[in-house]
């Protein structure tokens, strides 16, 4: 029998924690947490004509949205890591006036036309997706959010809502306080200066 040297039995103890470390990598991916689609979905004859990642513009229209603008981007990734290409992300939200595209929202305020309010992007062979949108306002009863769906096809894979990180209103927010620490962090947008540009990163775990 061959016996093993010292150096095959450093060489193997360092392959094996590799894979160990591989493992807990590939598993160490926190799944975006679910949560309920909200009333104000907009159906498709609800939305404007040229629905796509900037919902600040609105084609026809003489003016941008309202609001602080911001660019709101990430990677769609299994939970082992790997980037998910080809999958269909959506946002929602309600305008600078805390008003939603859609007809069930009965508030008594002008929704601002020069905003989408709703968009959508496919993301590329690395998973990336990426929109221009506003920093979400308060809607009445909610702490500011912006709401998310991923589809793969037809399939619906995931329905979150993000938050803006450190919002004085996250803490009375009712569908907030369900998640753990881990998962509310998973979906808060920490705001940074790029340029002239506000950027927020977040990666979609399904």
């Amino acid at each position: 029998m061959k016996l093993l040297t010292r150096r095959g039995l450093l060489k193997g103890f360092i392959t094996l924690a590799g894979l160990s470390v591989y493992s807990r990598n590939a598993m160490s991916e926190v799944l975006t947490p679910r949560t309920t689609e909200g009333p104000f979905y907009p159906s498709p004859s609800m939305r404007f004509a040229d629905v796509d990642n900037d919902l600040i513009k609105v084609s026809g229209a003489v003016k941008k949205a309202g609001g602080e603008i911001i660019q709101l981007k990430g990677k769609v990734m299994s939970k082992q890591g790997k980037p998910l290409a080809g999958h269909r992300i959506e946002i929602w939200q309600c305008d600078v006036n805390g008003k939603y595209l859609h007809s069930g929202d009965a508030q008594d305020v002008v929704y601002d036309n020069g905003f989408q309010g709703f968009g959508h992007d496919i993301t590329d062979k690395n998973g990336n997706y990426r929109f221009k949108t506003i920093k979400p306002t308060v809607y009445p009863g909610r702490a500011p959010h912006i709401h998310v769906k991923v589809l793969n096809g037809e399939r619906e894979l995931l329905t979150t809502q993000f938050y803006i990180a450190g919002d004085k209103n996250n803490s009375a927010d009712g569908l907030y306080r369900r998640m753990s620490a881990k998962q509310a962090k998973a979906v808060s947008m920490v705001f940074t200066q790029n340029n002239k540009l506000i950027e927020t990163t977040i990666n979609v775990v399904v």
